[in-house]
């Protein structure tokens, strides 16, 4: 298959649109077109459904689309690994983590390796699901629980686990807790035991609930709960690696705590060489290395 051909189809396909796929092309509306039919000429088969409101892909389509979708993130990949034969550091690196851990913990340190590294480019995806690191869906992934994909590297970073926090002022008003009992004269924030979250978090909010809690609030992030807790509003699972950033947060019933939650760095193997991923690695272990410090300090 003529590979111009397959671009042009790529473009229609993904944008639904002649028109906006001519542009993203920079040819006219009549040539895309031109191409698209001596495609589907080549391939004896139709692989657009033509609509007053745009185009949809036949299931024909539907396969090609996939294949060309392969095609360009291997390219993409290539691209990236001439690139970082490089000398400097620059150009994009894309990071997925959880929500929690990107907003809490990633993204205050990130002025650090920015400063050291000014020409790069961060898009940094926060979410609960799982990206597809080998198909490029992002390059680097922190993630709180060992990647089960093939064909990474995965560097262990630390261990989490879940405790209860409140600020201050809230037990100054509504008195500090001796035992789990003491739970039911509070309120608890956490997140929903529903919400994709890790499996220690969850059971130990599971067991929290047992408790006869009056009053809670939940969230699907823990960036909401550090919120709700910070303005006093009752006691929080909050993962504690939050220790650093908010020291005055009080530890509640220091005895309660969920299981370990193993944090690993993973990227795809061949990503290897490339200098983004190094730097951005080694920021990473540097942060976490500094965070161990303190604690032993603490």
């Amino acid at each position: 298959m003529d590979w111009d051909k397959l671009r042009i189809f790529h473009a229609v396909a993904k944008a639904g649109s002649l028109t906006h796929a001519g542009d993203s092309l920079h040819l006219s509306q009549s040539a895309v077109s031109r191409q698209i039919r001596a495609l589907e000429d080549s391939l004896n088969t139709t692989l657009f459904h033509r609509h007053a409101r745009g185009l949809i892909l036949t299931e024909q389509g539907e396969l090609l689309y996939d294949a060309t979708i392969a095609i360009s993130k291997r390219l993409d990949t290539a691209e990236a690994r001439i690139r970082d034969t490089e000398d400097e550091v620059f150009g994009e690196l894309r990071v997925t983590t959880t929500t929690g851990f990107g907003t809490l913990w990633l993204a205050p340190r990130l002025p650090k390796l920015y400063e050291k590294f000014p020409d790069l480019k961060i898009d940094l995806m926060l979410e609960e699901r799982v990206l597809d690191l080998p198909m490029r869906e992002a390059d680097v992934a922190i993630r709180l629980k060992e990647p089960s994909q093939a064909d990474l590297i995965r560097k262990r970073l630390m261990t989490v686990r879940m405790r209860l926090y409140a600020t201050p002022k809230y037990l100054a008003e509504r008195g500090t807790l001796e035992r789990m009992s003491d739970l039911s004269r509070h309120r608890l924030i956490c997140q929903s035991p529903a919400t994709a979250q890790v499996a220690a978090g969850a059971q130990l909010v599971q067991e929290l609930m047992t408790y006869n809690i009056p009053s809670t609030l939940t969230v699907n992030n823990y960036f909401g709960v550090l919120q709700a807790v910070l303005n006093n509003l009752g006691i929080g699972v909050l993962p504690d690696y939050l220790t650093d950033d908010f020291p005055d947060l009080i530890r509640v019933l220091p005895d309660i705590e969920s299981g370990e939650v193993p944090a690993f760095l993973a990227y795809p193997e061949e990503l290897r060489q490339s200098k983004r991923v190094a730097a951005f690695r080694d920021f990473v272990l540097e942060e976490i290395f500094e965070h161990r410090k303190r604690l032993k300090e603490a």
